[in-house]
């Protein structure tokens, strides 16, 4: 759902299906990556070592955390706060407005 909104929108998406796959994406420098938005919870990695794994191949993207925690004790468990949260359920505004928040972009 995520990937489609944004591409309706008019941004470029690379999609993976696990940690290691986005990180792969990642290392290679012809992708040209902005912004991550991941998941929390995710099966192998979790979402805040993912993040900051692939903050040491690219420290100045930001970073949206998608999640049906909730975001006060989400953030109480971080080392990094350098990131947005977007709550489970969301809309695609509640999406295509946030990406655009992380991304410096007026709404």
């Amino acid at each position: 759902f995520a990937s489609r909104a944004l591409r309706l929108r008019g941004y470029d998406v690379l999609e993976a299906a696990s940690a290691e796959e986005a990180m792969t994406l990642l290392s290679d420098a012809e992708n040209h990556v902005d912004l991550l938005v991941s998941d929390v919870v995710m099966p192998g990695m979790d979402g805040p070592t993912f993040a900051a794994r692939a903050r040491e191949l690219r420290p100045d993207m930001r970073v949206v955390f998608i999640s049906g925690y909730a975001e006060d004790s989400f953030r109480r468990n971080l080392i990094d706060h350098d990131f947005l949260f977007l709550p489970k359920p969301f809309s695609l505004t509640d999406l295509t407005a946030i990406v655009k928040e992380a991304l410096g972009q007026d709404a």
